[in-house]
């Protein structure tokens, strides 16, 4: 990731990535990941249902830690094939100062499928 100035956009721009809440229903080990990873299964609502992502957040988060987290994801990307898993929306994070990944969410329930604006 680059921290160089960023290059501005249009509203209409920020409005076409879908970027949505979702509560993580599963979340599992991904040996076949090239870099320690998660399988993630997360609740976008009744719109939307229920999207897989693979998430390198394995040295911030316990696998039984992530259930039942509300995270932040871009579930309008087309799918992306991880090894032998076909990732469906991407979890969103910031880089700590190591440049590992800490998950984005709101500080308080809202419901599942709610659109970031």
């Amino acid at each position: 990731m680059s921290s160089s100035a960023p290059q501005t956009i249009s509203f209409d721009d920020f409005l076409k990535v879908d970027i949505r809440v979702g509560t993580i229903v599963s979340a599992e080990a991904f040996p076949q990941a090239r870099k320690a990873a998660y399988r993630l299964a997360i609740d976008f609502g009744a719109s939307i249902g229920i999207k897989k992502s693979s998430a390198q957040i394995t040295v911030h988060y316990a696998a039984s830690e992530l259930v039942g987290r509300q995270v932040a994801a871009v579930v309008n990307f087309p799918p992306r094939q991880i090894g032998p898993f076909m990732s469906e929306v991407l979890t969103l994070g910031f880089p700590d100062p190591n440049g590992e990944v800490v998950l984005i969410g709101p500080n308080l329930a809202v419901p599942n499928g709610g659109r970031m604006f």
